[in-house]
């Protein structure tokens, strides 16, 4: 298992160098003049000046310099600087990701809990009523557009209800707690502002349960068939014939060996809502990674876009990583080559 780790530890640079070159080629490609963003409107017809931004910025350079240039200062550690913000990328993102964590964590905590009940119930009273009604639930949620049912409840719940509060990770006038984490949930815990820690998780609670829903369908649908497949097998059936009630069967013997193809949909759904989580940071006006992506490919700004590209690449490449261990770790029979 430690060789496996280390061999695909040494493969993921190697991995992320070639999508930073994917990204920045095919950001190059794209139409559009990234001046847009680095001149005002009425400069735009002042050649001088257009030159001038063009030689700071390196974007007179022929194709290939400026690849080898950011592959080079990619190797350093170096990002590049942002075209919208004027601003190392690696800052901008380093002060956002904290904010998308925050939320993707709550959000999976939600849709993987709620998920697994409702396979389990569903399962355990197939074609009853209650699994004809979880299986809808869990089906809405993950066919729902987010932008839909983001807007919905927080007119409900914000708007006419005021149950829950509005957009944003604090109210307008709040101070965050220090930033130790750059999660504000588990600041204010660790600083002691539990008054902070619960304004923060009345906020994180809204977006978290809209983001998780979608988990929640996928979960309960993967989770009701392989319980159902697992209730089929032998020792099941060997369990029932030594006088083992249902629920213990369910529970000890059919759960543990069902939930463990439900492991890799949960490590690529994590990775995937980390720069996925698009449309839910831009309703609830969250300050995160993907709202980050939004800005940077509407003003075509090729550093932070590469940024992103790079973050979302090391999500997917890690979450594979973990989840083939926790896949190995959950499951003996499996050898890891």
């Amino acid at each position: 298992m430690l060789r496996y780790v280390i061999k695909r530890m040494i493969t993921i640079p190697f991995l992320l160098l070639g999508v930073a070159s994917v990204a920045f080629v095919l950001s190059q490609m794209t139409k559009g003049d990234p001046l847009a963003a680095l001149l005002p409107e009425r400069m735009m017809s002042n050649p001088e000046v257009v030159a001038a931004v063009k030689a700071e910025w390196g974007l007179d350079q022929p194709l290939p310099v400026r690849y080898g240039i950011y592959i080079g200062n990619l190797l350093q550690g170096d990002m590049g600087t942002s075209f919208t913000t004027r601003r190392p990328v690696a800052q901008d993102i380093a002060e956002r990701l904290p904010a998308t964590l925050e939320l993707v964590i709550a959000a999976m905590i939600v849709g993987s809990s709620v998920g697994i009940g409702i396979g389990l119930l569903s399962a355990r009273f197939k074609n009853s009523a209650l699994d004809i009604g979880t299986r809808g639930f869990a089906l809405l949620g993950s066919s729902v557009p987010i932008f839909w049912s983001g807007l919905i409840f927080l007119y409900i719940f914000t708007v006419r209800l005021d149950w829950a509060p509005g957009t944003g990770r604090l109210d307008a006038r709040s101070t965050p707690p220090p930033d130790i984490t750059g999660m504000y949930t588990i600041d204010a815990l660790l600083s002691g502002q539990m008054t902070t820690f619960i304004e923060a998780l009345s906020h994180l609670l809204l977006p978290a349960l809209i983001l998780g829903w979608t988990v929640t369908g996928i979960v309960a649908r993967l989770v009701r068939s392989s319980l159902l497949d697992s209730l089929g097998q032998d020792y099941a059936r060997t369990a029932r014939a030594k006088g083992a009630p249902e629920r213990a069967v369910l529970l000890n013997h059919a759960l543990p060996n069902a939930l463990i193809p439900v492991l890799t949909i949960l490590g690529f759904t994590f990775a995937y809502l980390i720069t996925g989580a698009v449309l839910t940071e831009a309703i609830f006006s969250w300050p995160g990674i993907g709202s980050y992506a939004v800005t940077a490919s509407r003003s075509l700004d090729y550093p932070a876009i590469g940024g992103v590209t790079i973050v979302g690449a090391t999500a997917f490449l890690l979450a594979n990583l973990v989840t083939d261990i926790a896949y190995a770790w959950a499951n003996p029979k499996i050898k890891v080559s």
